[in-house]
């Protein structure tokens, strides 16, 4: 997403700005394409609704079930389950994660299980299962690198590597 200023070093969540945001939500509207749906269950998310959030990322599930292909339904999944790390369902979250990451690998689509894995990998710091989510960040940036991923990508892995490195060992020292 081209709204991303950066990540949060302490709690790995992406900085936009609000305005931007509320603008590009309100240019797609109702629009109900699987990329708009998309791209609104995410505004959403990081513009902290996630009650209106959690209704599109059912419906993106839905519409990506119905005419999407398998790349589709596991990102819309991915998605939703992020919906559900924000609002504390980290179980809930993890299961959905793993079963997407699983299938991603199981499809030789590395992109898409780095993007699951680092996913999974917030869900556990946030539920600060830190040797995890480190496992779990390790994991996408392999992936990001084995499929050519963008600059930007492997920062914010590496970000997400080194926060969960730090976090342990402040939770063991303290």
């Amino acid at each position: 997403m081209g709204y991303i200023l950066g990540y949060d070093p302490d709690t790995l969540r992406e900085i936009v700005d609000p305005e931007q945001c509320v603008e590009r939500l309100d240019e797609i509207g109702e629009q109900r394409s699987l990329p708009a749906l998309l791209e609104r269950v995410w505004l959403l998310k990081v513009l902290d609704r996630l009650d209106e959030g959690l209704v599109v990322a059912e419906q993106a599930v839905r519409v990506a079930r119905m005419g999407g292909t398998r790349k589709d339904l596991l990102r819309a999944r991915v998605l939703h389950a992020t919906i559900l790390q924000h609002r504390g369902a980290y179980a809930a979250a993890i299961q959905e994660l793993t079963t997407c990451a699983e299938e991603a690998e199981g499809q030789n689509w590395p992109a898409l299980a780095a993007f699951a894995f680092q996913h999974r990998g917030k869900v556990s710091y946030d539920a600060a299962d830190y040797a995890a989510a480190r496992t779990d960040f390790k994991r996408a940036l392999f992936l990001r690198q084995e499929s050519g991923a963008s600059e930007d990508q492997l920062e914010s892995t590496l970000l997400a590597v080194d926060a969960a490195e730090r976090r342990s060992r402040a939770s063991v020292a303290g």
